[in-house]
């Protein structure tokens, strides 16, 4: 098997969910690496103007390719565009995702769960299942990365119950994808992105209603209307607090280390990850729910 990526000039980077949040902020830091981009998204008004946007200012070649990622045929589809326009993929990023409305278990819709899993487990499903034998096929080094959340992998929140299970799955289903791959000796690593940071993440995930299909709406209306980073950062402003955001571009520049190092967890504070899952450990061995109580927001 052949080293990590080390130099992205030139080569073809994939990313879904690319329009907007995390997925622009790694489009403009491939940019910057000299990568050529096709991005792909399911609003096609904002990945048109994102395109424009980082053809304008940098100068990358950049492609934007409408996509819905729970559909299968769509992202065989995005897959098929990518390689007819340049036979390769050299670094694909499942970043697409959505978020539903917090719930306790029993109170969470079928379409809650058919939404979200639709998106955020069978989206990755779908790219991997679509690019990766592609990839295989072509012989040129390469590396996937799925965007999952440390509410999942790491700790769950337990009012985002459908939301961390979906990233839980994504989790595995990454650890899964990188010992085959390695066990059949290909030329392709493997990457679980947790973002994370010193703060909230100003992303779409908290406005991802404004995608969600006609029917798949929930079958019980929120009673609340949707948070958003804008909402709690001046709810907390006029209690005397200040809620921190954690730049989105310094999580891009992570990630682009990461994979120059061929590390598998792309993380910030990744030492305080492993000290939560080490005591989480502590008490599934000793038998108890390794969710405690006091969870908060920020910890995540």
């Amino acid at each position: 098997m052949s080293g990590p990526i080390t130099d992205f000039a030139g080569r073809v980077v994939v990313i879904t969910g690319g329009a907007a949040g995390i997925g622009r902020a790694l489009a403009e830091a491939f940019a910057a690496a000299g990568a050529v981009l096709v991005l792909s998204d399911i609003e096609s008004g904002a990945l048109a103007a994102t395109v424009a946007d980082l053809r304008g200012r940098t100068g990358a070649k950049v492609t934007g390719l409408v996509a819905d990622v729970s559909d299968e045929a769509s992202v065989e589809a995005l897959a098929e565009q990518v390689f007819s326009l340049y036979g390769r993929t050299h670094v694909l990023v499942n970043n697409a995702g959505v978020g539903p409305p917090a719930a306790k278990v029993w109170e969470s819709t079928p379409n809650d769960w058919r939404w979200t899993f639709g998106v955020n487990v069978h989206g990755v499903a779908n790219g991997i299942r679509s690019f990766v034998p592609r990839m295989i096929a072509s012989g040129e080094p390469g590396h996937v990365v799925n965007t999952s959340s440390g509410d999942g992998a790491v700790a769950p929140l337990p009012s985002a119950s459908v939301y961390a299970a979906s990233k839980a799955a994504v989790s595995v289903l990454t650890e899964c994808l990188g010992a085959q791959l390695a066990e059949e000796g290909h030329p392709i690593a493997v990457s679980l992105f947790l973002p994370s940071g010193k703060g909230l993440l100003d992303t779409g995930l908290w406005t991802s209603d404004r995608n969600r299909p006609a029917e798949l709406a929930r079958e019980k209306p929120r009673t609340t209307p949707a948070m958003t980073v804008a909402g709690l950062v001046e709810s907390a402003a006029k209690a005397g607090r200040e809620i921190p955001v954690q730049p989105l571009d310094e999580l891009a520049r992570d990630v682009l280390r990461g994979i120059r190092a061929g590390e598998y967890c792309l993380m910030l504070g990744r030492d305080d990850a492993a000290k939560t899952l080490a005591v989480r450990a502590e008490r599934l061995g000793a038998g108890l729910n390794p969710t405690e109580s006091g969870h908060n927001l920020l910890d995540l």
